[in-house]
C-alpha cells in the first residue's frame, strides 16, 4: 500500500546491497540491512500499540538504530518527534506532555531520571542505547525482517518539531509527509545528489538539518552516508577522502580551517559543501576558497518550512546571501504590517509559500492563523531584503532569535530563568556574532538596587535549567536597559554596544 515518503527514501531500496551507512568503526550497513532492522522496529512499535497518527518522542544519541527508529515510525504511519539530547527533564516534560507522545524513547542511561515524566504525560518509557542496546531494541531483535507498510497520503503528518516563540511557550511545528518529500526531491535535484555521492554525516538527527535536509536527500537518491556520531576534528579529516559532500554548519568550516591539515589536497574529492542552521561570516567564505579551491553553498530555511533558498550549485555562489528561492518555492520580502512585496534592495519581513510549508502549530490554531496568511506563505519572522538578482540576504529577525552553532535559542526562555535569579531586576538575552558558532548568547543582568549578582549562582541555576547550547558564554551588568518612548527594551542598542564580546 502506497507510503509516498517510506516508499520514496526507503522501500524503493528494499533487497538492495548498496552500501547506505560507514559507522565511524568502519563497519557497513547495505540498504538491506537497513530496511530490515527499520521492519523489526516497526513490529516493536505496533506491538506496543501504536496507531498511525501517534507521535513517538524521541530523546537518544546518534546511531544506525536511531536512524532505523524514524524511518519505522515513518513505516507504521506513526508521527516521529525528535528532541535534543541537551534538554533537560523539565524540557522535555512540555515535549512530550503537549504532543500528546503515546511512546518515550531515551537512553538506557537516562529512563530511571525520566521515568516519572513519562508516567506523568501517560507515555510509555522505552530505551534506545548507540550500541543496538535498550528494551526497545531487544523488543526488535525478535521480529520478523518485514513489515507491511502502512497506508499513508501526502497530507498525513510525518513528523512534529517544536520549535520555541518569544513568549517562551514553545510551539510543535506539524510537518507532512509532502512537506518532507518534496523538499528532498527539490533539494537532490538542485544539489545534483546521486548514487555515487558518499555524504560525510556529522550533524545530530534531532534537527531539521541533519535528519530532513542531509538524511532524506542521501536516501531519496540511493546515496551513502559516513555516519558519524558527532563533529570531531580528527574523524573529519580521516574520513573526508572518501566523501564526495558535506553539509555542516559554520561551526564546521571554521573548525575545519582552524586545522592545517585542512587543504586542497584533503578535499579534492569533494564536489560540495553546504552551510546553513546558522549564518556563515564572509570572511569565513573567502577563508575556506583560499584553502581549498571549494566556494560553500550557503542555503537559508527553519523548522516550519524546511529549505526556502539555496545558492546555486552552478553559477554565482555569493558570499553573505543564501541564494536565490528553490524553483517550487515562493520568497517574497514585504514591508512589515503588511502583504506588499517590496523592490529589491529594500528591508522587510521575509515570507514563504510552497509545497515545503508546514500544516500549522500543533494545538495552537489562533498561532497558526498568525503566521501562515490565508493565500499560503508563512510568516518566517525573519527580515531580509532581495538584490537585483534574486539573491536572498537575511539581515535579522524580527523576533530576536538567536542561532548558535545551528541551534534555535529564543531570548525570552533564558530570561524567564534570569529574572528568577535573587538579586536581578531585570534582565535581556542577545546574540552578539561570535567567530566560531556565528552567534553566541549573552547575558545582560541590571541587579536590585544596592545588590550585586552573584554570577557563579546565577551560572549553576541556568545550567541546571536550560540545555548548554542556550547558556549565555558571556554576562554583562548594567544599571538599566535601553528603552524607546514606549518602554519596549531595544535589543538592537545592546547588541551594537556589545557586537565585539566575543571578537578574537
Amino acid at each position: 500500500m502506497a507510503n509516498p515518503l517510506f516508499d520514496a527514501l526507503f522501500g524503493r531500496h528494499a533487497g538492495s546491497a548498496a552500501l547506505f551507512l560507514i559507522r565511524a568503526d568502519g563497519v557497513t550497513i547495505s540498504y538491506a540491512e537497513f530496511i530490515a532492522r527499520t521492519a523489526r522496529f516497526a513490529h516493536a512499535l505496533t506491538i506496543r500499540g501504536l496507531r498511525p497518527g501517534d507521535r513517538v518522542a524521541v530523546q537518544i544519541e546518534k546511531s544506525p538504530d536511531a536512524l532505523a527508529l524514524y524511518a519505522a515510525a515513518v513505516q507504521c504511519g506513526a508521527v516521529f518527534l525528535p528532541l535534543n539530547t541537551a534538554y533537560t527533564p523539565s524540557e522535555l516534560a512540555y515535549f512530550v506532555e503537549n504532543s500528546g507522545a503515546a511512546l518515550f524513547v531515551c537512553a538506557p542511561g537516562k529512563a530511571e531520571a525520566l521515568a516519572a515524566m513519562a508516567e506523568r504525560a501517560d507515555a510509555r518509557l522505552d530505551t534506545l542505547g548507540v550500541a543496538g542496546d535498550g528494551t526497545l531494541a531487544e523488543a526488535a531483535d525478535d521480529q520478523p525482517d518485514t513489515f507491511p507498510t502502512v497506508a499513508r497520503t501526502e497530507d498525513d503528518l510525518a513528523a512534529f518539531l517544536y520549535t520555541s516563540g518569544t513568549t517562551g511557550r514553545s510551539k510543535g511545528a506539524m510537518m507532512s509527509q509532502g512537506n518532507l518529500l518534496s523538499n528532498a526531491r527539490t533539494l537532490a535535484e538542485l544539489w545534483r545528489f546521486s548514487d555515487r555521492d558518499v555524504l560525510l554525516h556529522a550533524l545530530p538527527i534531532y534537527h531539521t538539518h541533519g535528519l530532513f535536509v542531509a538524511t532524506n536527500v542521501v536516501a531519496l537518491t540511493g546515496g551513502a552516508m559516513i555516519f558519524l556520531p558527532k563533529f570531531d576534528i580528527d574523524s573529519m579529516i580521516g574520513w573526508m577522502p572518501k566523501a564526495t559532500a558535506l553539509m555542516g554548519v559554520p561551526t564546521f568550516y571554521t573548525r575545519l580551517l582552524d586545522d592545517p591539515r585542512f587543504d586542497r589536497d584533503l578535499t579534492r574529492h569533494m564536489r560540495l559543501f553546504v552551510s546553513g542552521s546558522a549564518p556563515l561570516l564572509a570572511d569565513t567564505h573567502r577563508q575556506f576558497e583560499a584553502r581549498t579551491g571549494h566556494r560553500i553553498l550557503e542555503r537559508y530555511g527553519m523548522t516550519e518550512t524546511g529549505m526556502n533558498t539555496s545558492n546555486p550549485y552552478e553559477g554565482d555562489r555569493r558570499a553573505g546571501t543564501v541564494g536565490p528561492p528553490l524553483p517550487d518555492v515562493e520568497v517574497r520580502v514585504t514591508a512589515p504590517g503588511t502583504e506588499d512585496s517590496l523592490p529589491p534592495g529594500e528591508i522587510g519581513d521575509v515570507e514563504v509559500r510552497g509545497p515545503n510549508v508546514f500544516q500549522g502549530y500543533w494545538q495552537m490554531a489562533e498561532k497558526t492563523a498568525e503566521d501562515l496568511r490565508p493565500d499560503g506563505f508563512f510568516r518566517t519572522g525573519d527580515l531580509g531584503r532581495f538584490d537585483a538578482d534574486g539573491y536572498l540576504t537575511i539581515v535579522g529577525r524580527s523576533k530576536d532569535l538567536i542561532i548558535s552553532g545551528g541551534f534555535n535559542i529564543y531570548p525570552k526562555e533564558v530570561e524567564f530563568i534570569l529574572d528568577a535569579q535573587p538579586g536581578i531586576r531585570e534582565s535581556a538575552v542577545i546574540g552578539v556574532p561570535h567567530p566560531d558558532l556565528g552567534e553566541s548568547v549573552l547575558a545582560v543582568l541590571v541587579p536590585e538596587q544596592g545588590t550585586a549578582p552573584d554570577i557563579p549562582a546565577i551560572e549553576a541555576a541556568v545550567g541546571a535549567a536550560l540545555a548548554r547550547f542556550k547558556q549565555p558564554r558571556r554576562y554583562e551588568v548594567r544599571a538599566e536597559l535601553p528603552r524607546n518612548t514606549m518602554g519596549k527594551v531595544q535589543k538592537n542598542v545592546l547588541r551594537d554596544a556589545y557586537r565585539d564580546a566575543f571578537a578574537t
